[in-house]
C-alpha cells in the first residue's frame, strides 16, 4: 500500500514538472513564436518569459526576425538578341509578420527563389546583351520593386537584390575582349597622336618666340651699333671743326698713313705713280709754308726743327717704301715677262733719294717766303 502511495506521489510530482516545463517558454531577442491552441492561431509569443497552457498551447513555428540573406544559384536567361547569360543574384530580405509567414505560404524562401528567378527572366529578356551588362542598377531596383509588392501578403519585407555576376557564353567573351582590346589600342593611339601634336605645336611656338627675339635682339644690337657709330663720328666731325685744321695738317697725316699703305698684308701690288716726286716736292713747299699761315704759326713752346725732323722722317720712309715697292714691280714684271723689255707707254719712275727729297722739300720752305 504505502507503495503504490510512492508511485502515484511521483507520478503526480513528474506529472506536475512537465507540466510546468510545457507551460513556461522563454523566448530570445529577435525571434518570434506562433501559438496555436487546439490547432488554431492563438497568439504570437514576444520576446522573454512566457506562458502556455499545457497540452493545449502548441507551438507551431519560430520565426526569425533578424535580416536574412540567400544566395541563389546561377540560373540562364536569355536576352532580347538571343544570348543565353548565366546571372548569380543576391537576396536580402527580414519576416515582419511572422503570422503572415507562417500561414500564407507554405515555404516563403523556396517562393521567393522562384520569383526571383521568373522576374529576371523577364527583365533580362527586354534588354540585349550590352545593355544588361551596363544596365545592373536598373535591375535591381525593377526586381526589387517586383519582388516587395508581392511578398508584401507573405509578411516579408524584400529589402535588396544583388547581381552578382553575369557570364556571357565564352565566344561571346572572347569577342568583347577582342572588342575592348581593339578600342583601349584606338584610344592609345589617339591619345599618342594628340600628344605628339601638342609637342610639335610647342616645339614651333618656342622655336617662333626664340626666333622673334633673336631677331629683336639683333635689331636693337644693331641700332645700338648703328647709334654708337653715328655718336663716334659726330664726335669726330665736332672735333674736326672745332680745332679747324689746316691742308699742311693734312698733308702730314697723309705722309704718316703712306707707309701704312704699303705695309699691308692684302696689297700684293702697289702701283706708283710717276709724279709721286712731284706731289712728295708739294707736300715738303707745304710743310715748309706751315708757318707762313695765318693761324698756322708754331707757338713759341714747340720746338720747330723737331717737326723738321719730323717731316723729314716720314718723307724718308715714304721714299723708300715707294723705292721697295717699285724693285718689286720691276721683279715681277721681268719673271711674269721672261726677261722682255717693258712696253711702250709705262715707263719706269726714276727712283728718288731720300736726301734729294728732303733738300727739295728745305728749298721750298726757305723760298716760300720769297714768294710771298
Amino acid at each position: 500500500m504505502e507503495l503504490a502511495i510512492a508511485v502515484l506521489v511521483g507520478a503526480i510530482a513528474l506529472i506536475t514538472v512537465i507540466t510546468l516545463i510545457r507551460a513556461v517558454r522563454i523566448v530570445p531577442q529577435q525571434r518570434m513564436d506562433v501559438v496555436e491552441r487546439l490547432g488554431r492561431y492563438q497568439r504570437t509569443m514576444t520576446p522573454g518569459l512566457n506562458l502556455l497552457v499545457p497540452f493545449v498551447d502548441t507551438v507551431r513555428a519560430k520565426v526569425d526576425m533578424r535580416e536574412q540573406v540567400v544566395s541563389f544559384p546561377p540560373q540562364p536567361v536569355i536576352t532580347s538578341d538571343n544570348l543565353v547569360v548565366s546571372i548569380d543574384t543576391v537576396l536580402y530580405f527580414k519576416v515582419v509578420e511572422p503570422r503572415a509567414a507562417t500561414y500564407e505560404i507554405a515555404n516563403f524562401l523556396q517562393a521567393i527563389e522562384q520569383l526571383t528567378v521568373t522576374t529576371l527572366r523577364n527583365v533580362i529578356g527586354s534588354l540585349d546583351l550590352e545593355r544588361a551588362l551596363t544596365s545592373r542598377e536598373e535591375i535591381n531596383r525593377h526586381l526589387s520593386g517586383v519582388l516587395d509588392e508581392t511578398t508584401g501578403r507573405w509578411g516579408i519585407k524584400v529589402t535588396r537584390v544583388e547581381i552578382k555576376a553575369i557570364e556571357p557564353p565564352p565566344s561571346i567573351r572572347d569577342s568583347m575582349e577582342k572588342q575592348m582590346r581593339a578600342e583601349r589600342d584606338r584610344r592609345a593611339a589617339i591619345l599618342t597622336a594628340e600628344g605628339h601634336k601638342q609637342s610639335q605645336i610647342l616645339s614651333a611656338e618656342g622655336e617662333k618666340q626664340a626666333a622673334v627675339l633673336r631677331a629683336d635682339g639683333d635689331r636693337q644690337a644693331r641700332i645700338l651699333q648703328a647709334e654708337g657709330q653715328a655718336k663716334a663720328i659726330r664726335t669726330v666731325f665736332d672735333a674736326i671743326h672745332q680745332a679747324n685744321p689746316s691742308q699742311k695738317v693734312l698733308a702730314y697725316q697723309y705722309l704718316q698713313a703712306l707707309p701704312q699703305i704699303a705695309n699691308g698684308q692684302s696689297n700684293k701690288m702697289w702701283i706708283v705713280p710717276a709724279e709721286l716726286t712731284k706731289a712728295l716736292e708739294g707736300l715738303g713747299g707745304a710743310l715748309g709754308g706751315l708757318s707762313q699761315m695765318v693761324g698756322d704759326a708754331p707757338s713759341q713752346q714747340v720746338d720747330s726743327g723737331a717737326v723738321e725732323r719730323e717731316a723729314a722722317e716720314a718723307a724718308e720712309a715714304a721714299a723708300a717704301e715707294a723705292q721697295r715697292v717699285n724693285d718689286e714691280v720691276r721683279a715681277a714684271e721681268q719673271v711674269t715677262r721672261g726677261g722682255n723689255a717693258r712696253p711702250a707707254g709705262l715707263p719706269a719712275p726714276e727712283p728718288v733719294p731720300a736726301s734729294e727729297l728732303f733738300d727739295g722739300m728745305t728749298a721750298d720752305r726757305h723760298a716760300e717766303p720769297d714768294r710771298g
